[in-house]
């Protein structure tokens, strides 16, 4: 069994070195694409995402879909926006009893005037029909259906999402990994942001690297400070590491014996 794991913003394939550099979780369709062409029998995805970009959305969804063997998708914390596009894939969709789902309306999230945003909005229109197909397939809803859940940002917990069709059933795991839930709206970096960091490479292709050094002193005293912590956290007996070391410090010291040194067995 393989194991795909969607986290994080669903992006295009030439930002994902960003992301993989500031360590941000992200997903692209290179990355389904390259574990797909190693895969053998029945494919896990698990999902965790609030969505992103449309078109790298459906590039995985068709991957996904046009695989050989078994897809069981698992929606272990949000699908939402393109995540649930891609979760649409599975020929098996499992939600945990603590995730939920999310669809609504392609946004345009670029500018220019009334002609450009007319044509924006076709395009926006007909992507969200595009979306809508994928829904239809799996659930069997009329696209006006679906599209009118879609413009009022319908929002769906794991039961409400077998009840619409969306999922196949919930999740009950057991002696399994626990996915870790996060409580947060985290999307895509901005675009601007994306070029400041493309800007940070050389014309090498080298990537720019933080240095930071510390001086004798702070490092001592970053160690003393994970020492006495380590002291107040250790707990044997019901006391603090410190507390019997203040206590052996305390502790007369025994006389010896006729003198002679004490033997112990």
């Amino acid at each position: 069994m393989t194991k795909i794991e969607v986290k994080g913003p669903i992006i295009g394939n030439d930002d994902k070195w960003i992301y993989d550099w500031l360590d941000m979780e992200a997903t692209c369709a290179n990355d389904i694409n390259e574990t797909l062409v190693n895969a053998s029998g029945e494919v896990e995805v698990w999902i965790n995402s609030n969505g992103g970009d449309v078109f790298a959305g459906s590039e995985i969804y068709t991957a996904l879909k046009s695989y050989n063997g078994n897809v069981v998708v698992k929606i272990v914390g949000m699908a939402a926006s393109a995540a649930s596009v891609i979760a649409m894939a599975g020929n098996e969709v499992l939600i945990s009893p603590t995730g939920q789902m999310m669809i609504h309306n392609v946004q345009y999230g670029g500018r220019g005037d009334y002609r450009e945003l007319k044509k924006a909005s076709e395009i926006a229109q007909n992507a969200n029909i595009s979306i809508a197909n994928a829904y239809q397939l799996k659930t069997g809803k009329t696209l006006e259906e679906l599209l009118n859940m879609m413009g009022e940002e319908t929002w769906l917990n794991s039961q409400q999402a077998v009840e619409l069709g969306l999922a196949d059933g919930v999740m009950f795991q057991e002696n399994s990994e626990t996915p870790k839930l996060v409580a947060s709206t985290g999307g895509m970096l901005p675009q601007a942001t994306l070029d400041k960091v493309r800007g940070l490479k050389d014309t090498n292709g080298k990537q720019s690297i933080l240095e930071v050094s510390l001086s004798a002193e702070q490092i001592q005293s970053i160690v003393e400070d994970a020492i006495a912590k380590l002291k107040n956290e250790v707990i044997l007996d019901g006391k603090t590491l410190d507390q019997h070391i203040t206590e052996q410090e305390k502790k007369p010291e025994e006389p010896e014996m006729n003198g002679l040194k004490r033997f112990l067995f």
